[in-house]
């Protein structure tokens, strides 16, 4: 069973109470009222109205985010033009041994880090890898494992043999890090983009 992320459970609180509002628009639109409490039912009416256009705000947002490309290619050369998502950050997918991997670009990072999950994905048991390295992170020292990843792909952009490591630890989102990054000629933020070029 797949369990709910945040984006999900938001989603759902915005349906809930699209339908509520909705809902009480129709039962209050129906009910017969004596004329002393027609201006509380318009009131009413106005109100379930006013919530389910927020509520389909917030859905809509979620949506288009669900939607919005992550990542695009620009046609002349070897370019990425990645914008900045909503909270702030930069995602990338690449296609890391032929299986899309979704990554957050950490500048702050050495290395390119899978979470374990990521990395199971990809034909990397965790139970098979030797945690030796170490690593600070804003949460403490965690356990590491060296790997090399025999294809890494962004949009047709191909490099083989790619150190990395996995994290020993959950990890919400796999890091893009430094050690990948230097791999393209030059990498620039540009107001809400950022631009990697080869």
């Amino acid at each position: 069973m797949t369990a709910l992320t945040a984006d999900m459970i938001a989603s759902l609180v915005y349906l809930s109470i699209l339908l509520v509002a909705v809902g009480s628009w129709v039962f209050l639109s129906s009910a017969e009222k004596p004329p002393a409490g027609k201006m509380i039912q318009q009131a009413l009416i106005w109100l379930s109205v006013f919530v389910a256009v927020i509520a389909g705000y917030g859905l809509w947002q979620d949506v288009n985010r669900a939607l919005m490309p992550r990542q695009a290619v620009f046609s002349e050369g070897a370019s990425v033009a990645i914008p900045r998502d909503r909270d702030g950050h930069f995602y990338l997918t690449l296609d890391i041994n032929e299986v899309p991997v979704s990554f957050v670009v950490d500048t702050g990072a050495t290395d390119m880090v899978l979470s374990p999950r990521d990395a199971a994905r990809i034909g990397l048991s965790p139970d098979t890898l030797t945690f030796s390295g170490r690593a600070i992170t804003a949460n403490g020292s965690v356990a590491t494992a060296r790997v090399t990843l025999t294809s890494v792909a962004l949009d047709g952009i191909v490099d083989r043999d790619v150190s990395a490591v996995v994290n020993g630890s959950a990890l919400d989102t796999s890091l893009l890090g430094m050690r990948y990054l230097e791999r393209w000629s030059s990498m620039m933020i540009d107001g809400d983009r950022m631009v990697l070029m080869r």
